[in-house]
């Protein structure tokens, strides 16, 4: 289904007037295999779509958490290869939650832009974030995900002019990401307030959904962000969980589990009796 499948559960979640709650994990995180139960375990939590990082020595965008989580895997020995691979198994069990995998073009390059894209679509994945891929050089990129009908999904922030916002739209399929704030992931805290003007000007400019992520880090955060925006990302606080499982020596799976389900309690409950 590809970029279809962000379509429709975008499309079903308007139906019921809703945000969508997506959470970030980095792929292989602590190792692949407890990776796995947390990526299995998403959707029952909660999870209307999933954005699966590549792990990447040099995150441009990543706070420290995110930092550590993909040293971790990384160290546990996951490749590109392992992440579809990941994907793979996922859809094996669930045809309809979106995937999108999140990440950084040098692993892409390797692969091959071409090569990855149709390893990506038989996959199961129906979209990619990439950071530091600009519009102005993204078109191999974009032809080939194109070709296999999987969504290149760009990111604008709070300092993207209306002419800026032009270009973002070029090409750009799914959905866009708005970056909450300036910086990196997991520092600074978002406010929903100060952007609310800005993700609707990102919405007409790009007749798309708007998905926010970056500084959301509890439940009222994320339900106050669900109120102006048509997705919530977190991820920084799902990873640190991770963290603080491996010094505590427990199993991270259930924690992380736990606190999908609370945001995304909040943000189905957001736009209740509003």
């Amino acid at each position: 289904m590809t970029v279809a499948r962000i379509e429709a559960r975008f499309t079903a979640l308007a139906r019921e007037g809703r945000a969508a709650f997506t959470p970030y994990v980095v792929a292989g995180d602590p190792d692949a295999e407890t990776s796995w139960r947390i990526l299995e375990g998403l959707p029952a939590a909660g999870a209307d779509l999933i954005e699966l990082g590549l792990p990447f020595s040099d995150p441009m965008a990543d706070g420290p958490a995110i930092q550590r989580g993909a040293a971790r895997a990384l160290a546990a020995g996951m490749t590109t290869e392992g992440v579809l691979a990941l994907a793979r198994r996922f859809r094996r069990g669930d045809s309809t939650t979106p995937i999108v995998l999140m990440g950084y073009y040098n692993p892409i390059l390797n692969f091959g832009p071409t090569a990855f894209a149709a390893a990506a679509a038989e996959a199961g994945v129906d979209g990619l974030i990439m950071v530091d891929v600009p519009p102005e050089e993204s078109a191999p990129l974009a032809d080939a995900l194109d070709a296999h009908d999987l969504a290149l999904i760009r990111l604008a922030t709070p300092t993207t002019d209306a002419a800026r916002l032009v270009i973002i739209a070029r090409r750009t399929r799914g959905f866009v990401y708005f970056v909450s704030v300036t910086g990196v992931t997991g520092v600074k805290e978002a406010d929903a307030g100060a952007i609310e003007a800005q993700v609707k000007r990102a919405r007409a400019a790009c007749a798309l959904p708007v998905a926010v992520g970056f500084g959301i880090k509890t439940p009222d955060r994320a339900a106050e962000v669900a109120k102006i925006a048509d997705a919530v990302v977190v991820g920084s606080v799902l990873v640190e969980e991770i963290s603080t499982a491996i010094a505590l020596k427990r199993d991270p799976v259930p924690k992380i589990l736990d606190t999908v389900a609370a945001m995304a309690h909040a943000v189905r409950s957001a736009r209740a009796g509003g």
